[in-house]
């Protein structure tokens, strides 16, 4: 559970720095227009920070996590920031206008989605398993 606590905690940490990033960032260069750092802060907050909050409340009621779910909770880090790796990525690309493609950048960022979203379902399935018990 303490690991779950930790995990809340950075996730609220680099969420606050992802916003002051956006916020900075586009003040230096000027940028006024829509870029994918904007939403770096939500999906820190929201996917890591208050997602791991749950789980904290959830394992400390009903200690759903055994090995297989460690495994789905390793594998939502790696999609959660990898997604988030891509999102700065492609912001900064914007900022700065820069000429690259962007069928790479999506693409790794589509599979960041993927096992995060996969790895979060299999987590819900996990605590409704220990639910129906």
């Amino acid at each position: 559970m303490k690991r779950l606590m930790n995990a809340s905690i950075v996730y609220g940490v680099l969420g606050l720095i992802g916003g002051v990033f956006y916020r900075e960032f586009t003040k230096l260069n000027g940028f006024t227009g829509f870029t994918t750092l904007s939403v770096v802060h939500t999906h820190y907050l929201m996917l890591g920070m208050v997602f791991f909050l749950m789980l904290v409340l959830l394992e400390n009621n009903f200690r759903f996590i055994g090995n297989k779910v460690r495994k789905y909770l390793l594998f939502y880090h790696i999609g959660l920031n990898l997604t988030v790796v891509m999102l700065v990525v492609r912001g900064v690309v914007q900022v700065l206008s820069l000429d690259v493609s962007g069928a790479a950048i999506s693409g790794i960022a589509g599979i960041g989605h993927l096992i995060l979203g996969i790895s979060m379902v299999l987590i819900l399935i996990s605590i409704r398993k220990k639910l129906d018990v």
